[in-house]
């Protein structure tokens, strides 16, 4: 059996296309999943661009926050029944007796792949997935808002397990896309007030920031310096200069966006306020059972995020609409 799929196939820029790919049956320990919705990332975007700093395995399919229904399973003891409601996350391969998966922790095992670069990813009607990727799907969720729950994984290790933030904290978040407005809003699940800071062409995302109660500013966030935590969750390396600048003394700083340039600029702020900094890389089981537990009692929205939906065959006015800045998460239902 074939399928249509948008398959990455080149490191040139917009080396994106419609291809006829096989659909493999699932092997032991894997099912296979209907897609009914994928988001589309961020990072797919950098891909689409050419301009991402991540090896990629091409030619690959895109595509890696998705939601479905298990069509086949490769063996009677999977967990998932044909027809189960589910979504998957996004370590497609690891190395199972490594010390970081045998500590939980895969998303940092070195051997990780993921969707939509390593393997092929949900851009398409089916995808092979491994079992123990996958969560139940409760009733509550549609396919289209269970398709965030990716980000909203990656925002919540970022804000909960990779910072110091406690109730009447200060939290400062820069870059409004939708890993930064997601760390906002669980920042805020956490008793933080939050400012979030964007350019001149944020301010539709600025908009959609303030309706989840955030203060919006643009460029200068100078009325918030001495903020307790900064979350940089933009695309350039010299926004950690900015994070320095504004963090208090002794305060936290967590960097969860990527950025391919050098730095440029001198650490001693790092030394000088004694900032504690790390990074966010991806999520785990755990973080995925409390986001989809804040997902299905409604404590964690993502409708405002939810700019529309667009069938494959129109992949690309998706990816342009997200790209433009006019919504902030698209998603395609293959």
């Amino acid at each position: 059996m074939w399928q249509t799929a948008l398959v990455n196939y080149a490191p040139a820029p917009y080396s994106v296309e419609l291809r006829q790919v096989p659909v493999s049956d699932p092997g032991p320990g894997e099912v296979l999943v209907d897609v009914r919705a994928v988001a589309v990332c961020g990072s797919d975007l950098h891909q689409w661009h050419g301009s991402h700093g991540w090896e990629v395995n091409y030619p690959v399919v895109l595509g890696h926050e998705f939601a479905g229904v298990v069509a086949q399973v490769g063996d009677a003891s999977c967990p998932f029944k044909v027809g189960s409601r589910v979504v998957s996350e996004t370590a497609a391969v690891i190395d199972p007796i490594s010390v970081w998966s045998r500590s939980g922790l895969y998303n940092l095992d070195p051997a990780r792949k993921g969707f939509g670069y390593g393997v092929d990813g949900a851009m398409a009607r089916y995808v092979r997935v491994p079992d123990r990727c996958l969560h139940g799907l409760a009733d509550e969720l549609t396919m289209d808002q269970a398709a965030l729950t990716e980000p909203c994984c990656v925002a919540y290790n970022a804000t909960v397990n990779n910072a110091n933030i406690r109730p009447g904290d200060s939290v400062v978040v820069l870059g409004p896309g939708p890993i930064g407005i997601l760390c906002g809003v669980i920042a805020q699940l956490q008793g933080a007030d939050v400012a979030i800071v964007g350019l001149d062409r944020d301010r539709l995302r600025l908009k959609i920031a303030e309706q989840y109660g955030m203060m919006a500013l643009v460029g200068d966030a100078e009325a918030w310096a001495d903020a307790d935590v900064v979350i940089d969750a933009t695309g350039s390396s010299r926004a950690l200069e900015v994070a320095l600048n504004l963090v208090r003394p002794a305060g936290w700083i967590t960097k969860v966006g990527w950025g391919t340039e050098p730095c440029g600029f001198s650490l001693d702020p790092l030394v000088q306020k004694n900032v504690t900094l790390r990074g966010s890389f991806s999520h785990n089981y755990p973080v995925w059972e409390k986001v989809l537990r804040l997902l299905t009692a409604g404590r964690l929205d993502v409708k405002p995020l939810m700019g529309g939906c667009w069938p494959l065959a129109q992949w690309r006015d998706a990816f342009e609409a997200m790209d433009s800045g006019r919504i902030i998460k698209a998603v395609i239902n293959p």
